[in-house]
């Protein structure tokens, strides 16, 4: 799959290859679009936002669910704040299929799940890169899971499906106000999220002329 350039009408703010195992955390102005692009294939990226002006105003997983009536993040889906306000909007989606429900990878569960003790985590990256805007653990809430696919079973089971994703594929929100985005890129091996071998990803910001208010 080959990721589209942005349209010649759109102005690029960032454009950053994130390596593999890392976070990423950005300030996303109302109107620009954030752009994360899964470059060599199946690799998770665990997703939070937050109202830049308020962020106990928080990416809520619960919200975004039950206002959509779907478990699964897809163009078009609102992610809505703890009091139901629109932080971001999927508007392009490659994959289709996004998971709600899984959480982010900590040491303490993989601990518990794999029996393994690990000093890297997507608590730990979100930890580091939420410090970084004067945030600490108590911010970390239920994330989306880009680019990884929980099917739920009719008998209620779940797990990581072995979903092989194409290289390049990508999905793209726009902020409906001023937000912090973070990410953790993945560093799991102890289940197929990452195809055990994490890889790097890209993130992009665009701004549209005429978004700048």
């Amino acid at each position: 799959m080959t990721t589209p350039a942005p349209n010649p009408a759109t102005l690029t703010v960032l454009d950053k290859v994130v390596a593999a195992r890392k976070p990423w955390g950005g300030r996303i102005r109302k109107g620009e679009v954030l752009r994360i692009t899964d470059l060599e294939g199946q690799q998770a990226v665990d997703f939070l936002c937050y109202d830049a002006a308020n962020p106990s105003e928080r990416y809520s997983a619960t919200n975004t669910v039950k206002v959509q009536g779907r478990i699964y993040v897809e163009k078009g889906t609102v992610l809505y704040s703890d009091t139901g306000h629109a932080l971001m909007t999927v508007i392009e989606d490659t994959v289709g299929r996004h998971d709600t429900i899984y959480g982010c990878c900590s040491n303490a569960n993989n601990l518990l799940r794999y029996g393994v003790r690990t000093t890297e985590s997507c608590y730990s990256n979100f930890e580091t890169v939420l410090a970084t805007f004067g945030l600490d653990r108590s911010a970390i809430v239920s994330n989306i899971n880009f680019f990884m696919c929980v099917p739920v079973e009719p008998d209620g089971r779940a797990g990581v499906a072995t979903v092989e994703l194409q290289p390049g594929s990508y999905v793209e929100l726009r902020a409906e106000r001023d937000v912090i985005a973070v990410l953790s890129n993945c560093p799991q091996m102890h289940n197929p999220c990452n195809g055990y071998n994490p890889t790097p990803i890209r993130v992009s910001i665009f701004q549209a002329p005429g978004s700048e208010g």
